[in-house]
Order: structure tokens, then C-alpha cells, then sequence
């Protein structure tokens, strides 16, 4: 079941909420700014915000449609009674923290679970291990009427189930979420903090004790004796309940320490609530992270998570969360109460600096399943078990942007490769991608046409224009140096790059906003359609198909271009019938890369010639790549580590943008014919695979960027956004862009 068009979904969460300065508040505040970014205009976020007397009224956004006050009883049950009466209201999410639902760890929050009449989810921020009666008779009375429970470690989920007793098919795992960033090394950015030539220690978070922030600051006597340009960042104001209470008692001992010490110069307060752009700057500056929690039964600390997200070293104390992600390979645990042990193990990371780096590096890798899109994707999942009607599939797409195709762009053409998102051009550049990039943002122009646009096609027309031979065909591969690789020119078939060149130039020809363009792609497709040899590969073959029916409008002979697109339609069905049998409707004895550009190109030859053959075979051979490309609703397409042979079995890993790209375009093009509810259907489910709806249950698109990840492998993503698998997605997201008009 999916969302009708009129019909309002709301999500309501029950928390704390910015402007109040509290970490759940900041927690809730990026899981609904990236939900509504994912499911614009299909599901929506409204907060119910809570209130403490003691720290002065907030003046919230529109998101805020209701507030209470966390030790006025009757508020709870009145607010409840108000959200059962909206339609609009489909299920709440309530954020628990013990302290922020009043006294008597948070009772209240029972008086408003028990009144709720609409679906309800309850996070977890704390699970303590050791309760107290009261507090576990709390947490089970909020177990027991609540449907579905959050929690962000494995460890929690275990307590959970253990010690207060919720049924184990009722609680979710979900990790704490982290900024998408970019991983960046820490020149830049002690540059900009004027801390240049400095190594960075960080802790940040809202000041309490308990923090053990004083272990850090014990800790630099020794550490300042071998390394004397060490730096100490203590970021972030005191607690603002702390402060009502107590005032500034906590920082003033720290303050005193300091001063005890002698380390006045190697210590840094900066008594503010940061920015995330300033809480960013800090951590991309940051060498090592401080995590020194003085509470073992702390079940999950935002700042750690953040630290790893950034790409950072941590050395943390072992409460619960720490022992579960702060593994050997990102970051070292300590004992509590311990300052040798932080000396011992910052002097051992700062004296081995290539090692320091190597975990900053896996911590970022270590945590892109964290990141807010795909822990916003979660959440949507987890409702939709007890609202199957909120599936994480209602997904907004995401506008166009071609930021990342620019970024990998130089004069010359597009780079093949990336290095994370940035360009890596010792590989040099390829035809097969200016090509696809040619296609890509000549469709993209169409739509939405600007100057950027046409600088970007006039780059990679004048690269495919460059790579011709005037004897016929084009050369494929580039080097560094801008110079043609002889050697694999020569030694690789490139009859797939031909074609693809090909059909890139007669997409070109047809772009009537840049006649210059159109022009001389016409000039240059006409000479090497004449030269053009005949080919034996089926993916050239089929973009030759799609190359010639493109153009047939712009051609002096159409007959000639009919006949040359039957002669290639009959060779791909006569592969068709060589190859299969009624277990394999497939035009080889494999499945392997960009695939459904075979069906596509016979639908294609179908929608000229009308020849009824043309659509059997590629409906026949449409639906059995269905068959092998998707289990139940999810896309897994077949993996490039070995492909899918014949009487094989089909490897579901190393699935890549391109693959699934051609796929949904073969799907378009078939419902452009037969515009039957299940191709739909399956079009949706494959565009879906960029947007999280895949293996690794992770988003492929990155939207900050504009790039896409080059693929799913067994146990990770590769997180480099190169030039084929970017190209891929917006191919794709063009097509679904079209698909709509």
C-alpha cells in the first residue's frame, strides 16, 4: 500500500526541540530535517515539544503544533486527547530520556501512552542496566503500551528484552545518525581556526560532571612533554539544567586544573552551544577525539558518533556504546577514572602517525550506515511494521543536480574515476564516460536548460569529437596527460564505447536548445555512420539500435536507418534463440553488465518496425532479467564478482549504478507500450535501489554531493563517486523525471 496523493501522513515526534539546547533536541532536529528532505510532499514531521519551568520558553517553528510543560500531568493526557482527534496524525514517535518527561524518571510520558489512541513508537536514548523498582516498573509500563521501540545499540536491545522484558520482535535497532559531510583531512580546516601547525585533542558536548573531561586535562602534563604544540578543545556550554542548578561549578574546577597545571597555553574553553558548521570545523580539525564518560551505563553518546562521522581517531572510556563501535581499527577504550591510560594511548597514536590517519579513515568508513539518510530511511521502515501504509518506499526524488558531474569535469572531458567524491586523474579519462555524460546532461538541458549545462556538453561533444578516427570509430581511453593510451586502444574491444559515442551524438543532434551543438553532432554522426562496422558485441549491438532510431529523424534515407535497425533487432533475437530456453530467456549464456539494454533496444526496434517478434523477445527477455533482479521488493541486481551464469547460481554482490540504471530505462521504455501497473511498479523498486531500498539498506545517492557511490559490495559500499556510476543515477533520474510528465 502507498500514500495517495491528497492524503496528509504525519509523523509527530514527542521530544525536546531546537531552539532548546539539548542534545535529544539536536537528535530530533536532524532526523525530521532529513526525513522531510527524503519524503517531501508523501509524509511530513510535527513535533509536540517539551518544556522544563526552568529554562525560559522557547520560540519554536512551525513544526511545533503543540507543547507541554514536562510536570503538568494534565497537559499530557489533554495533548494525547488532541492528536487522536487529527486525522492527519498517523503515528507518533516519542524520544525518551530520562529527565525530560518530569520526576520519578519520566512518568508522565504513561499518562500520555495510555490515552494515545494512534500507533506509537518509543526511542530509547538511556537503558540502564541496574534499575531500581521504580525505574524498571517506568520503563516497563512504556514498553507495554507502546507498539514498536527503538534503540541504537545492540547492547540496549539485549537489556531491553533481558532485564525489563519487551518481546524481542518488538524492538529495532537504529544507530544514533551523523552528518553526511565529506571525509576531509585536518589542514583546512586548523587553517580557518587560526590553529595551524597545532595537534588537536577535542572533547565537545554540553558541560556536566561526569563528562571526565578533567582526565584530559591531567593527561596533557606528560603528553605536552614529548609533543608541545598539542592543543586541548573543550567545546560547548555547561548543561542548561546544570546551570539553573549549580551554576558553573564544574567548569570552574576545570578552569582551576588548568591553572594548577600550568597548561594554560594548550587548553582551549569555548563556553558555547555550536553550530553544526561550527561543530563540524572543529571535529575536521580534530586529530584525536576525547570520549571520556565517566558512566559505564551510558547506552549511547551523540558527540562519539559524531567524532567517528567526521573521520576521526577516538579514544573513548567503555561504557556501552563505546564498547560495542569503538573497535580496534577506529579507536582505542580506556579505563574509567584513569588519566595514565589517556596519556599511554595519545602518545601511542601520536607517535605513529600513519596509523592515526589509517583509523580516521576507517572510522568514516566504518559509519556511513549512520549517516541521517539512512538512519531516516530506518526509522520510516521500522513505522512502516506497525503502519504499513508509511513505507520507507514513499520516497520524494530528490531535485536534480549536477554538481558532482561539474566537479569531476575539467576542459578536457569527465575523470573515470573518484577518490571518495573528489577526482582522481591519474586514470585518466574514457569515451564510454564523456559519452554518457554527453547523454545525461543533453537530457537534463532539455528540461532545464542554463549555461552550465551547455558548457558541460560542449566539453564532452569536443572530447567525443576529439576521439574519432577518421577511418571509422573512436578511440576509448585517455591518460592523465590528455593523450590517447595506445596501447589499450589498440588491444581492448571497443565496440561498446563506439556505440555508445554514437548514440551520445544522436541524443546530441536532436538538442534543439544548443543548435551549434546539434549541428555539428549531426555532421559528426552522419560521417561515422557511414564508416561504422558491423559488430558482434550485443550491448553494441544495441546501442546501435538506439543510436540509429534516435536519429532516424534527421536522416536523408530512412529506409536505409529501418534496415540497419532490423539487421541489428534480427541479430539480437537470433542470439535470443541460440542461447535460451524456457529456464533461460536470455540472449547469452550469462548475465552480466548493463543488461537491459538489450530488451530496451528490441522495444525500441519494435516501436519502428511494428515487427510483433521484436516485442516477444523483449518482453520475454524484460521479464526474466525482472526475475533475477529483484527479491520480493527490493532490487538486488546481479553483482559484478562473477556475474550470473547459465545453470550457475547469480552472485548478488559488487551490484553497481549502471546495471540498475539500464534497468530503469528498459522499464520506462516498456511502459511507454504497455503501460501495465507491474513494470510500473518495478521501475519505482529500481529507482528506489539509489534511495536506500537495496542490500545494504543504505542510500547510493548522495545527495550533498550530487555524486553517486560506485556500488554494494559483500560487506561494505564503495564510497568513491566516479564518473560511470554518478552518470548512472542521473540517466536514471532523468528518465523518472520524464516518466512523470
Amino acid at each position: 500500500m502507498s500514500i495517495s496523493k491528497k492524503e496528509k501522513y504525519w509523523v509527530v515526534y514527542v521530544t525536546t526541540f531546537p531552539p532548546r539546547e539539548c542534545g535529544i533536541a539536536t537528535f530530533s532536529a536532524d532526523l525530521i530535517d532529513y526525513s522531510d528532505e527524503l519524503f517531501f510532499g508523501k509524509i511530513e514531521s510535527r513535533v509536540v515539544a517539551m518544556n522544563n519551568f526552568k529554562i525560559p520558553k522557547q520560540d519554536y517553528s512551525s513544526k511545533v503544533i503543540f507543547e507541554i510543560q514536562e510536570d503538568d500531568k494534565v497537559e499530557y493526557v489533554l495533548t494525547a486527547e488532541k492528536l487522536n482527534a487529527i486525522p492527519e496524525v498517523k503515528i507518533i514517535s516519542i524520544q525518551h530520556e530520562f529527565g525530560i518527561f518530569g520526576k520519578n524518571y519520566g512518568e508522565n510520558i504513561i499518562l500520555f501512552l495510555e490515552k494515545l489512541k494512534k500507533p506509537k513508537a518509543v526511542t530509547f536514548h538511556t537503558v540502564l542496566p541496574n534499575p531500581d523498582i521504580r525505574m524498571k516498573l517506568v520503563m516497563e509500563k512504556i514498553i507495554y503500551h507502546t507498539d514498536l521501540l527503538i534503540v541504537m545499540t545492540e547492547l540496549s536491545k539485549k537489556l531491553l528484552v533481558e532485564v525489563y522484558g519487551a518481546k524481542v520482535d518488538k524492538v529495532k535497532v537504529i544507530p544514533h545518525g551523523i552528518n553526511p559531510k565529506l571525509y576531509v583531512d585536518t589542514f583546512l580546516a586548523k587553517k580557518t581556526l587560526n590553529l595551524k601547525n597545532k595537534t588537536i585533542l577535542t572533547t565537545f558536548g554540553l558541560l556536566s560532571s561526569g563528562k571526565g573531561v578533567e582526565y584530559g586535562i591531567t593527561a596533557l602534563p606528560q603528553i605536552i612533554e614529548k609533543f608541545p604544540n598539542v592543543v586541548y578543545l573543550i567545546l560547548g556550554q555547561t548543561h542548561p539544567v546544570v546551570l539553573k542548578n549549580e551554576g558553573e561549578v564544574y567548569r570552574n574546577k576545570l578552569i582551576a586544573l588548568v591553572h594548577q597545571l600550568g597548561v594554560q597555553k594548550n587548553v582551549i574553553f569555548n563556553n558555547k552551544y555550536l553550530s553544526k558548521d561550527d561543530l563540524l570545523l572543529f571535529l575536521q580539525a580534530t586529530d584525536i577525539y576525547l570520549s571520556l564518560s565517566q558512566n559505564p551505563d551510558q547506552a549511547v553518546s551523540g558527540t562519539l558518533t559524531y567524532a567517528l562521522g567526521a573521520g576521526r581517531a577516538v579514544i573513548s572510556t567503555s561504557f556501552m556504546q563505546a564498547k560495542e563501535i569503538v573497535i580496534k581499527e577506529v579507536g582505542r577504550l580506556i579505563r574509567f577514572n584513569d588519566s595514565k591510560d589517556v596519556v599511554s594511548e595519545v602518545l601511542n597514536l601520536l607517535e605513529n602517525k600513519e596509523q592515526l590517519q589509517s583509523m580516521g579513515r576507517s572510522a568514516y568508513f566504518f559509519t556511513r550506515n549512520m549517516t541521517w539518510p539512512n538512519v531516516a530511511l530506518s526509522y520510516m521502515s521500522a513505522f512502516s511494521s506497525i503502519l504499513p501504509s508509511i513505507s520507507e518506499k514513499n520516497k520524494f526524488m530528490l531535485p536534480i543536480k549536477i554538481d558532482h558531474v561539474q566537479k569531476l569535469s575539467d576542459d578536457f572531458g569527465i575523470f573515470q574515476f573518484a577518490s571518495l567524491s573528489d577526482p582522481d586523474p591519474k586514470w585518466g579519462y574514457t569515451l564510454d564516460d564523456n559519452a554518457r555524460a554527453l547523454v545525461a546532461l543533453c537530457w537534463y538541458n532539455d528540461l532545464w536548460p542554463s549555461p552550465e549545462a551547455e558548457i558541460l556538453i560542449s566539453i564532452y561533444f569536443e572530447f567525443i569529437k576529439r576521439s574519432s578516427v577518421e577511418s571509422g570509430g573512436f578511440l576509448n581511453y585517455f591518460n592523465s596527460g590528455k593523450k590517447p593510451q595506445n596501447e589499450l586502444n589498440e588491444n581492448e574491444n571497443l565496440e561498446d564505447a563506439n556505440a555508445r559515442a554514437l548514440w551520445a551524438l544522436a541524443v546530441a543532434a536532436t538538442n534543439t536548445k544548443i543548435p551549434s551543438i546539434k549541428n555539428k553532432a549531426l555532421a559528426l554522426f552522419q560521417k561515422q555512420f557511414k564508416l561504422h562496422k558491423n559488430v558482434s558485441s550485443p550491448r553494441a549491438v544495441a546501442f546501435y539500435i538506439k543510436a540509429f532510431a534516435e536519429n532516424k529523424l534527421h536522416h536523408k534515407n530512412v529506409d536505409e536507418v529501418d534496415n540497419k535497425i532490423r539487421f541489428y533487432a534480427d541479430f539480437l533475437v537470433d542470439l535470443f534463440k541460440d542461447a535460451s530456453n524456457d529456464k533461460w530467456q536470455w540472449f547469452e549464456k550469462i548475465l552480466a553488465y548493463s543488461n537491459a539494454v538489450l530488451p530496451e533496444a528490441l522495444l525500441i526496434a519494435y516501436t519502428i518496425t511494428e515487427n510483433p517478434i521484436y516485442f516477444r523477445v523483449a518482453k520475454a527477455s524484460l521479464d526474466f532479467l525482472i526475475e533475477h533482479s529483484f527479491e520480493e521488493d527490493v532490487c538486488v541486481p546481479v553483482g559484478q564478482d562473477g556475474w550470473f551464469k547459465k545453470n550457475g547460481i547469480k552472485e548478488r554482490y559488487d551490484q553497481q549504478p549502471e546495471e540498475v540504471s539500464a534497468l530503469v530505462l528498459a522499464l520506462h521504455k516498456m511502459i511507454l507500450i504497455n503501460d501495465d501497473p507491474f513494470y510500473r511498479k518495478k521501475m519505482m523498486l529500481a529507482f528506489d535501489w539509489f534511495l536506500g531500498n537495496n542490500l545494504a539498506k543504505q542510500v547510493i545517492y548522495t545527495h550533498n554531493t550530487g555524486g553517486c557511490y560506485d556500488g554494494i559490495g559483500k560487506k561494505s559500499l564503495n564510497l568513491n563517486q566516479g564518473a560511470e556510476s554518478t552518470i548512472s543515477y542521473l540517466l536514471a533520474r532523468l528518465t523518472m523525471e520524464i516518466s512523470q510528465e
